[in-house]
């Protein structure tokens, strides 16, 4: 038995006025109570606690040791007590593409902010790569193929790359039959747009748009209002879909799904709050994602 369990024993005997209460309360049997507070006393060459048929009384050093080991250990107690805390309360910080956060990251960061009302959330949405480590971030949500192979990833879902257009503008331009017949369409890109969009069976088409927006609830209105074909993510048109201001176009050519990945610097010895979080979103993002893809499996069936 180390040190500060004996301590522990000590005070229990003291507390309880008794070796059969201190038994009781710490759980062990009254012989290893016994045992232990006989090595404290040895330890000490002293008698700490008079013994009596009737009741227990700690002596003038008894008392003195008593204060001191009641004292030690409330401050380990107390010491506990703040790393625990200390794990669950704070700054978190998390990045996501801007319209996959807000549908999909932000409903998670309000439920898990109701759940621990001592961390803070900062929730960055940028379509750009953000470095963690350069950063200071601890939680991404990554589409696509990950670039740093260094970094811990879990993946979430799929999404996809999609062809859309509203119902107007197919109307006035007729609907493609075929990714080459692109070309003679008015196209609507961001504006780091590659030269050329590919599709299955490694089929690659060059591109010459007509408007290239670098926001994409602008390519959105834009392709709303007729402006012409857009290819976007399943996530960015869901709803457009759904309410039938776009139409989805030549599924059978989209190219493969996109991995949707949780990443993080390391999940072995994480803070307390970011594997609370990490632990919350790889439960809560999965049935999240596969809403959208349901949709889009029977749209493409039907």
């Amino acid at each position: 038995m180390d040190r500060f369990d004996e301590m522990q024993v000590f005070v229990a005997v003291v507390q309880q006025g008794s070796l059969a209460g201190a038994a009781r309360v710490l759980q062990r049997s009254p012989p290893v109570i016994t045992r232990t507070l006989n090595a404290l006393e040895a330890r000490f060459g002293t008698t700490l606690i008079e013994r009596t048929t009737r009741q227990l009384a700690p002596t003038e050093t008894g008392w003195q040791l008593f204060e001191q080991a009641r004292q030690l250990l409330a401050d380990y107690q107390s010491a506990l007590d703040s790393a625990h805390h200390s794990g669950m309360h704070g700054l978190l910080r998390i990045t996501a593409p801007v319209m996959c956060g807000r549908r999909h990251v932000m409903p998670l960061v309000n439920a898990f902010l109701q759940q621990h009302a001592e961390i803070q959330i900062e929730l960055i949405l940028h379509d750009s790569y953000q470095d963690l480590i350069e950063n200071g971030l601890d939680i991404a949500v990554r589409i696509g193929a990950l670039q740093d192979s260094s970094m811990v990833a879990r993946k979430v879902g799929d999404v996809r790359s999609m062809l859309v257009a509203s119902p107007a503008y197919l109307q006035q331009a007729g609907e493609p039959s075929h990714p080459a017949e692109l070309s003679r369409h008015a196209l609507v890109t961001g504006v780091r747009h590659t030269r050329e969009w590919r599709f299955m069976q490694d089929l690659r088409v060059r591109i010459t748009p007509r408007l290239r927006v670098n926001d994409i609830a602008s390519q959105l209105d834009a392709l709303r209002n007729g402006q012409g074909i857009g290819r976007l993510l399943s996530y960015q048109v869901i709803d457009d879909l759904q309410s039938g201001a776009l139409v989805r176009l030549l599924p059978e050519w989209e190219p493969a799904p996109l991995p949707v990945n949780l990443v993080a610097q390391r999940v072995k010895n994480m803070a307390p709050k970011v594997r609370r979080f990490w632990d919350f979103a790889l439960e809560a993002l999965p049935p999240r994602l596969s809403l959208a893809d349901e949709f889009l499996k029977q749209d493409c069936n039907s």
